[in-house]
């Protein structure tokens, strides 16, 4: 009886220990955003206040119209738009076929050139910013969303994933194919491609999550207010010597907005998604 009332406490005091972190864990992830809904509805000496202030005195609303009115809102959603479009057709266009040929073809050199694809993922992606810039600068296709799409037209990382997705699957399954008819192209398209559902959904999670959050080649590559994206365009807020926070926050949330909207709408396809590519 004492043995079974131990493992009661002991297993009362585990789920404990473990809510309690689970539940420490997701206010800290929280708390960034709310302290940004916050600030954006604080004016500026609140926002700059030590110790600083949680609750503002007063709501701030015309921050937002200050945001709207400091950046074209309107153009900035659809190159972001664009951007994240393009970028994930190419990357499941182009890693899938690339990924295909890897696991299944036999040609000369692929060891060679996966090697590359290899070492091109464990560089950081800064040291290709200049020689991809004077790449679209000679194209003179700067302050263009051909710009914005460039470094996204082949994904290494979608190469590699997609590889190791066909690898997967059996060869008896294109084998059979070949049997009934099939060339190469078709095999893939009409028989290998269809089987990897779950991994093109979550690489064009990825891709597209990765394309939004794209910081630094837009604001390299195109130097037009205009033509840049959410991101970017959130990074000319920032004042030399000062920045009007509220003001930035509140542009932070409308940036949000998008993104946020999507994964309500699709949430089941992101699980689904992130947990597929944990069960490979």
């Amino acid at each position: 009886m004492k043995s079974t009332d131990s493992l009661r406490r002991s297993y009362a005091m585990t789920k404990f220990v473990t809510y309690f972190f689970l539940i420490l864990g997701a206010i800290i992830m929280v708390f960034p955003f709310v302290w940004m809904l916050l600030t954006s509805s604080k004016t500026v000496p609140e926002s700059m206040q030590i110790p600083p202030t949680i609750i503002p005195a007063q709501l701030m609303l015309d921050n937002f119209k200050d945001a709207i009115d400091s950046l074209p809102f309107g153009r900035l959603y659809i190159n972001t738009a664009l951007m994240v479009f393009f970028r994930v057709v190419c990357a499941v266009l182009f890693s899938s076929m690339a990924g295909y040929a890897f696991a299944k073809l036999k040609f000369r050199c692929k060891n060679l050139l996966f090697g590359i694809v290899l070492i091109q993922m464990s560089l950081p992606s800064q040291i290709f910013i200049i020689p991809q810039y004077q790449m679209v600068a000679k194209m003179g296709l700067s302050n263009t969303i051909f710009a914005l799409v460039f470094p996204g037209l082949v994904s290494a990382f979608g190469v590699f994933f997609l590889r190791q997705t066909y690898l997967s699957i059996p060869d008896e399954i294109g084998e059979a194919a070949y049997l009934d008819g099939c060339n190469q192209w078709q095999t893939f398209y009409k028989v290998m491609f269809p089987l990897t559902g779950t991994s093109v959904a979550a690489l064009t999670i990825f891709t597209a999550v990765f394309a939004y959050s794209d910081l630094m080649w837009p604001l390299v590559v195109n130097s037009d207010l205009s033509m840049m994206t959410l991101s970017s365009g959130l990074a000319t807020l920032r004042g030399q010597f000062s920045t009007n926070f509220p003001v930035l926050m509140a542009g932070s949330l409308l940036a949000m907005l998008p993104m946020v909207v999507l994964y309500l709408i699709f949430q089941r396809q992101f699980v689904e998604g992130i947990a597929g590519t944990g069960g490979k």
